[in-house]
């Protein structure tokens, strides 16, 4: 059991990001159904442990090394994707940032033949078989397990703005979805994902989680896909919510304001205060808000039981956090959001390449190609 002290001694809120590629031919656009072995092969030699194979062979899963500021983490990001990129390209081959390709079709995929992916695809049926999506996991070091419990539980509150700020899943074989982020529609399917339940002690949690491993229906917390959890691996708390942005900035910027997000919610602790909680039924409202309108939209203002343009609501995020943002030295990163809103997120992007192809005379399938040559272009950016 922890003690007061070390609930109150400030964690290190290190930082790790994990984030999935889509691989596309580079001429055509399309989604690879396949992954060459010796691609593979290049890809571990490059990076060793830093990067794995997903559930599909067209998806490739990179994970930073722990950081200790968000700068240090931006480096490491740019180099994972121009390493990915450099092992691809002679393949004919590139990487894009999003969390889904715009007009791929999940039943042509191959998943790859690993253990633990036959027996997710043998459990989950055609719900793994539609999985061709791609997320971003972001990692804060808090070495008390306790402590990592009550951040959970009041963190949940800001999911649906990072996830807002993230979106870049719009289009689904082929299809305008309307939503922002359809990927969260698709991993909606999935069980034990969504909002975690509320916990008062990491016993409990362990509680919990001994029942379902014990019933033989999971092996162990790993498979438990909560929008955040405490990591099975890692003394973290892992946030799950965002789609993968296409620009690393961005990726930064969402980094940057979970980070301090936690240690606004540990400074309230030590001054013997915390965020207020709210009931799942209210926090999945402005996830599924977030989900369909993005940063375009509203969310629900809790305390004021009205809704309230999201625009707004991040100003109040960002004055909130500002003392913890100086304290950890990421200002200018939290309020690139400012910059996110001003000219839009990934889905905006994806959105506006498809209508200026049509608009030029563009086929509907041109048009697509135009939407993965600018998620190619722009996952790139900065990288090169």
């Amino acid at each position: 059991m922890s003690t007061a002290t070390e609930i109150l001694k400030m964690p290190s809120l290190s930082l790790g990001i994990e984030e999935e590629y889509l691989i596309v031919d580079r001429d055509t656009g399309k989604l690879i159904r396949e992954a060459s072995p010796m691609m593979l092969k290049d890809a571990r030699a490059a990076l060793g442990g830093q990067v794995s194979q997903e559930f599909f062979q067209s998806q490739i899963e990179v994970g930073t090394n722990v950081c200790k500021t968000v700068q240090e983490a931006r480096e490491e990001l740019l180099r994972l994707r121009r390493v990915v990129s450099d092992v691809v390209d002679p393949y004919g081959l590139a990487i894009i940032a999003a969390s889904s390709h715009p007009n791929a079709s999940y039943i042509t995929q191959r998943h790859t033949p690993r253990e633990r992916y036959e027996i997710l695809a043998q459990n989950m049926q055609v719900i793994a078989q539609r999985m061709v999506i791609c997320g971003m996991h972001i990692h804060a070091g808090i070495e008390d397990a306790n402590l990592r419990i009550d951040l959970m539980n009041q963190a949940t509150y800001v999911l649906p703005h990072l996830l807002a700020l993230s979106s870049s899943s719009p289009y689904w074989e082929g299809q305008d979805t309307g939503l922002m982020s359809y990927r969260i529609a698709v991993w909606n399917e999935i069980p034990r994902t969504g909002l975690p339940e509320h916990f008062e002690s990491y016993a409990e949690f362990e509680r919990h989680v001994g029942i379902l491993v014990h019933a033989g229906v999971i092996e162990d917390s790993t498979k438990i896909w909560w929008d955040i959890r405490p990591s099975h691996r890692f003394p973290t708390l892992e946030m799950r919510v965002s789609d993968i942005c296409t620009k690393v900035e961005d990726a930064i910027c969402i980094a940057a304001l979970y980070q301090c997000w936690l240690h606004m919610l540990w400074r309230l602790r030590r001054e013997n205060q915390r965020w207020r909680s709210y009931a799942n039924m209210l926090l999945y409202e402005n996830r599924w808000l977030a989900q369909r309108y993005g940063i375009d939209g509203k969310l629900i203002d809790y305390g004021k039981g009205q809704m309230v343009p999201y625009r707004e609501l991040v100003e109040e995020l960002l004055e909130s956090i500002r003392p913890d943002a100086e304290d950890l030295g990421c200002v200018e990163e939290v309020e690139h959001a400012r910059t996110i809103l001003k000219r839009g997120t990934s889905a905006h992007w994806q959105r506006r390449a498809y209508a200026e192809a049509m608009t030029k005379g563009a086929t509907p399938d041109e048009a697509t190609k135009a939407i993965v040559d600018m998620l190619i272009e722009k996952t790139m950016d900065g990288v090169l």
